[in-house]
């Protein structure tokens, strides 16, 4: 039970490695551009690629856990393993196909990192539109 704790959490380590260089790669990205907070249509484009962006970092997430699955016998298939990981990352859980015994852990380890990198989506996403909505104050020199 240990080693598939340390398993799962280094899955999680995985996760998060991989989110955070994304949102930094994201985030440089979007500190070179003029945020079009004046212009609809702009900003909207931009939501939708900020968006497109963060849903394919989790389903690179959800891919490492459903190889790992797959690669190490506890899901059939590639094809299984990746519809069970998505299930499982995204906490819909609809139970028609269920881990193994040994490798329930895994699954409640992979469901916990799912909340926890939407969470840290939603938290940069909203700070994107805050940014892009929130007017210009020019800091003061006497602070």
């Amino acid at each position: 039970m240990v080693t598939r704790l340390l398993v799962a959490c280094s899955l999680m380590a995985v996760c998060v490695t991989i989110h955070a260089a994304g949102l930094t790669y994201a985030l440089r990205r979007l500190r070179r551009l003029r945020m079009p907070s004046s212009r609809f249509w702009l900003s909207t484009q931009l939501f939708v690629v900020i968006a497109v962006w963060i849903v394919m970092l989790h389903l690179v997430e959800i891919a490492v856990w459903a190889v790992v699955y797959a690669w190490s016998g506890a899901m059939p298939d590639l094809q299984t393993a990746l519809y069970f990981s998505a299930v499982t990352y995204t906490t819909t859980g609809y139970g028609d196909v269920v881990l193994p015994e040994a490798w329930r852990l895994d699954g409640g380890v992979e469901a916990l990192t799912g909340i926890l990198m939407c969470g840290w989506s939603t938290g940069f996403f909203f700070a994107i539109v805050n940014r892009l909505h929130q007017p210009d104050i020019p800091q003061s020199s006497s602070d």
